[in-house]
């Protein structure tokens, strides 16, 4: 009877063991502000919606990782068990998945995310055909990676017709500005750059081929999901919410506004955004035109030789936690889902 009740005391005990869910996010603020922006994801942080989830449950506690380091940063942290879920692109998160890390795609965050191509202000480059030769710079291991090869690729080059340097967004920003390289892909940092007359936009995906772009997401640990399936649940109900929100058009200045904690100013942030309906940047399906594109980008990881091995994504998208959170908060139709050719369903 003492053995029971001891163990009935010890079961207690760990019920109650405090639980501390660590949220990574694949990019950074200017100047190392823990924020982001473009992203329902970003929305999350900023509005500290798994923060309210968990208001009332005084032994869970939500901590943010914002990596400098990007995605290649957040499988070093899923590798090592130091990250619960994050906001992870395409590309390292199919890297990811092929080197082994056990995990599972959520919902989609950032998902359709243009691509933009800037150039220094005495470079002569009028179009991605002539970066041949160019000094071109980009983050290496990001779906923004990926994405700049498809777009050499559709213009009749290959990586190695390009000297590439390896930078992260602020790199970026100071080797343009001094011209030590001819050009560099990104995105709200070139746009910004390009406003202050320090750099030139020659191309944007917005209006391209849609397979282009860039899609992003919330992976989850495998472990801990199937440890703590309720937490979970409450996790991406909070994702859920913060994309219905950014869905929302009469909260597109507001929703800039709170975007902005990442040091990006509004009319970055508004031309980011142009002619594109939040709902179509923010909606969290899991629908036949994201799963196509993370399988295109698998394919094309490897053929570009980003990664050694072919990416199976079967059983790796688990969209039942999002499917219980639209039914639950009645957002069953509340985004569009396209097909694998990106048009929308049921038109």
């Amino acid at each position: 009877m003492a053995v029971f009740a001891a163990s009935v005391l010890t079961s207690a005990a760990l019920a109650a063991e405090p639980l501390t869910i660590h949220v990574g996010y694949a990019a950074i603020g200017l100047d190392s502000r823990p924020y982001s922006e473009g992203t329902s994801a970003a929305t999350a942080r900023a509005g500290e919606y798994l923060e309210k989830e968990f208001a009332n449950d005084p032994d869970i506690k939500i901590e943010w990782f914002f990596f400098k380091g990007a995605g290649p940063a957040v499988n070093e942290g899923f590798a090592n068990d130091q990250l619960d879920f994050a906001y992870q692109g395409d590309l390292p998160s199919l890297i990811g998945r092929a080197n082994g890390l056990k995990t599972k795609y959520l919902l989609a965050s950032g998902a359709r995310k243009p691509l933009y191509l800037a150039v220094s202000k005495d470079s002569g480059i009028t179009s991605v055909a002539d970066l041949k030769g160019k000094k071109v710079a980009y983050q290496r291991g990001t779906n923004g990676h990926l994405a700049a090869i498809k777009i050499l690729e559709a213009n009749g080059l290959k990586e190695k017709d390009l000297q590439v340097t390896n930078l992260d967004s602020a790199g970026t920003v100071a080797a343009l500005t001094s011209q030590d390289i001819d050009a560099a892909f990104g995105d709200t940092a070139l746009i910004n750059l390009a406003a202050q007359g320090n750099a030139k936009v020659i191309y944007t995906t917005k209006g391209d081929d849609p397979r282009f772009g860039r899609n992003a997401g919330i992976v989850g640990r495998e472990a801990f999901i199937n440890e703590h399936p309720e937490v979970t649940q409450r996790v991406v109900d909070a994702f859920v919410k913060a994309a219905q929100w950014s869905s929302d058009e009469p909260n597109r200045a507001a929703l800039f506004e709170l975007w902005h904690k990442s040091g990006t100013a509004i009319p970055i942030l508004e031309d980011y955004f142009s002619n594109d309906k939040l709902a179509y940047r923010n909606s969290p399906l899991i629908d036949d035109l994201l799963v196509s594109q993370y399988q295109e980008q698998g394919v094309k990881a490897k053929e570009f030789g980003l990664i050694r091995r072919e990416v199976n994504t079967d059983g790796w998208f688990e969209p039942k936690y999002l499917n219980s959170s639209l039914e639950k908060l009645g957002l069953q139709n509340f985004w569009q889902a396209y097909d694998s050719n990106g048009k929308p369903l049921g038109s």
